[in-house]
């Protein structure tokens, strides 16, 4: 390793250190050792010390320790007539500098709560987002799982003008990699300089400005620490298992822009741990390992145009970027993108014009492929803010087409029109939103591009399962309305079959393993009347990935013979999941949570937990922030229970499967529900009494209770009892 490099991050590190030092002290004159540190709704406490030294760091007296281990790996500064030193010791410094950062940034929360937005968007005020949240992890992590976030480019220091940053933002987004941003160079700061050129950033655009310093690098390896404990199940404190995982899984890399001073060399060396190599603008000492070493590079002076490239080069990356013949660019990274109100050009659906989409089966003489039709006025006709109706039909055909894949390449049509730069898409099916920004209109785009949009990606992803799609985009109020009755007989038909299976009626349930990537061991089993934990499967969905995928992560299982028909065991289904979770796990049953349970992994949409004193069960939804009865919130239940893992009394699930008939009917289903938060009670309330219904009680729904009436046992038992909730009067749950 370059003497020059280890010398300067070794410097580097010694004076962060210092500073944490001081700020410790300082802090623990003003607070004293038992006030609580950390930061704000994670379960993984300073995730980065959590993940390598097993130690939480609750409380400022808590610190004191871990400055002391960051003080031990120091290596003593650097002399000019010693050859030394080598990797070893600038990686030590390294990793005690992130140590440092943890407890400046914790501290710092403690000085000024505000100063992070604490939220996926900006402030007008202040864009500094800091710590991700475990909402915003777990939702975000997910993408991680699914491969639509290969991996992220931590940037530090600001490009020469907005304009170079806005073009090394967009080509990182159209590899669908993350941005995470801190630190200045000479005054300047990448993310303020997208906001000058007009960009927007935030999680959902996945340009992340987590701090202003060059201490808020620790939120990226943050991050990446959380995603190695979460879903993949690695325990804190393992830090081997921890550094391997990210090296083999979690493609990043740092890109510095501008002069790298001594704080930025203990940075970078930092990040070699986990094997993120540096790529950097500026002429710096260079190393370009080979043998033993992958991905510990340090590449220099790489010209602005080069350096994505490059990077994607250096760290391994496999990047597939869609094709797709429309005049703004696209990928997954401009999903979350808002066109706001002054950005409008045109608006349909939302409430304020009838939006309907639909994508139907026709014969192969009726279909002409890659015919797109706008039928009505089209965006060189109206002045902006419009608003028109509009129904986006889809017209399929092939061989090996089914009536069963239509609503599985409908329900694609919110990504595919999301990932267009400047087009913003909200709902399906009858409730669709859509705008579209003035910058894309004068970039070129027009109605027509939604229809070569589809066309392109419906081959792309989904070709086995046809073979002709013709496109029409209706603006006219007439055609529209006709457009909508139509979709809706359909969406009704639909609606009513999938409702009419039972798992008895079908010996084919199907797997997903799509989350093995992040949790080795989890297998979820999917069938009629229990859909997959993340809510994005269900028995119709994975029956079609398989047809478009044979050889794809949902795989056919036979159920084979019944094992125990009150909690849902079958032959068939434990032996493939024996095989499937690498002989760990050799059975699970679907129908309860008290008797061995299925697996859980980190992006389940709901754990429900059970509560004995209260003689049932409780659950909770990512998006609920608070405290449950069951003495954790779904962040910490989440990192205790996913992973993969059987965990007899907590089960994963999804929001759709609570109002399915077999959710949890080995333990007497939804008869002992008597927790959930308000806002998980508004979401399925409709589709919850209806089912009550079936089971005789009627009003269940009022019998619940949320956290208006309590967030302990103690506090919900007085509630259920008054209103007499079935499950107080049913067997003990845990006899």
């Amino acid at each position: 390793m370059s003497k020059i490099i280890a010398s300067a991050a070794i410097k580097g590190a010694h004076k962060i250190i210092e500073r944490a030092e001081k700020k410790y002290e300082e802090a623990l004159k003003k607070w004293g050792p038992n006030q609580e540190v950390g930061f704000p709704n994670t379960a993984y406490y300073l995730p980065i010390i959590y993940a390598i030294l097993g130690v939480p760091v609750q409380k400022l007296g808590d610190m004191k320790p871990v400055l002391d281990r960051a003080r031990s790996l120091l290596p003593p500064l650097v002399k000019e007539n010693v050859c030394l030193p080598y990797l070893g010791p600038a990686l030590d410094a390294g990793m005690a500098t992130f140590f440092a950062e943890e407890i400046i940034e914790a501290i710092r929360y403690l000085e000024n709560p505000n100063f992070y937005t604490k939220q996926e968007d900006p402030f007008p005020d202040n864009i500094w987002l800091g710590a991700a949240d475990d909402v915003i992890f777990r939702k975000r992590g997910v993408e991680f799982v699914d491969g639509t976030a290969p991996g992220f480019a931590a940037i530090v220091g600001a490009a020469p003008n907005p304009e170079i940053a806005k073009k090394i933002a967009i080509e990182l987004q159209e590899k669908n990699l993350y941005i995470f941003m801190c630190s200045e160079f000479e005054g300047r700061r990448f993310s303020e300089q997208l906001v000058e050129a007009g960009v927007q950033i935030g999680w959902p655009t996945r340009l992340v400005s987590f701090g202003p310093d060059i201490s808020a690098a620790v939120f990226a390896m943050g991050f990446a620490c959380r995603v190695a404990m979460a879903f993949g199940g690695i325990k804190p404190g393992d830090f081997r298992k921890n550094l391997i995982y990210n090296k083999d899984r979690t493609f990043a890399f740092v890109m510095p822009l501008g002069y790298v001073n001594d704080e930025w060399y203990a940075n970078a060396a930092g990040a070699i741990n986990w094997g993120f190599p540096t790529i950097a603008d500026t002429p710096i000492p260079e190393i370009l390992p080979t043998g033993v070493c992958t991905y510990e590079h340090v590449v220099s002076n790489v010209p602005h145009d080069q350096i994505v490239q490059r990077s994607v080069e250096v760290r391994g990356l496999k990047v597939q970027v869609a094709q797709v013949p429309i005049p703004v660019s696209y990928g997954p990274a401009f999903e979350g993108e808002r066109v706001r109100g002054e950005d409008i050009y045109l608006e349909g659906g939302g409430g304020r014009t009838h939006a309907v989409e639909w994508v139907t089966s026709k014969n192969m003489d009726e279909v002409e492929d890659g015919k797109v039709e706008v039928i009505g006025p089209d965006l060189d006709k109206i002045q902006p803010p419009g608003q028109l109706p509009i129904a986006i039909v889809a017209e399929v055909a092939g061989r090996q087409m089914q009536e069963d894949f239509e609503p599985i390449l409908e329900r694609q049509i919110h990504h595919l029109i999301n990932y267009a730069q400047g087009i913003m898409h909200i709902g399906q099916r009858d409730i669709a939103w859509l705008r579209v920004g003035k910058a894309a209109v004068d970039k070129g785009f027009r109605l027509s591009h939604l229809g070569k949009i589809l066309h392109a990606k419906f081959h792309q992803d989904f070709g086995a399962i046809f073979d002709k799609v013709q496109v029409k985009v209706y603006t006219e109020s007439k055609k529209v309305d006709e457009m909508l009755a139509k979709a809706r007989e359909v969406y009704q038909k639909r609606d009513a079959r999938i409702e009419g299976m039972t798992d008895e009626t079908t010996d084919i349930f199907y797997s997903c393993t799509l989350c093995q990537s992040f949790a080795p061991n989890h297998v979820c089993v999917i069938s009629p009347e229990r859909t997959g934990l993340c809510g994005a499967y269900n028995w119709m969905d994975c029956k079609a990935s398989f047809e478009i995928n044979p050889t794809g992560p949902n795989q056919p299982v036979q159920k084979g013979e019944m094992i125990d028909t009150k909690l849902g065991q079958w032959k068939g289904v434990n032996d493939f999941v024996f095989k499937a979770s690498r002989q760990k796990i050799d059975h699970y049953n679907f129908y309860s949570l008290v008797y061995d349970p299925m697996t859980t992994c980190g992006c389940c949409e709901c754990i429900a937990a059970v509560l004995p004193m209260c003689n049932g069960v409780m659950t909770v939804n990512r998006d609920f922030t608070g405290m449950t009865p069951c003495g954790m919130k779904f962040t910490t239940l989440a990192g205790s229970v996913g992973g993969g893992a059987v965990t007899p009394g907590f089960v994963g699930h999804s929001k759709y499967n609570i109002t399915q008939r077999k959710w949890l009917v080995g333990d007497g289903g939804i008869k002992r529900l008597v927790w959930m938060p308000k806002i998980l009670k508004e979401e399925i309330g409709e589709r919850l009494k209806k089912r009550a219904e079936e089971f005789g009680i009627p009003n269940l729904l009022d019998m619940i209770a949320d956290e208006t009436i309590g967030v302990t046992e103690d506090e919900i038992l007085p509630f259920l009892t008054e209103k007499n909730h079935p499950a107080l009067s049913m067997d003990p749950i845990l006899g």
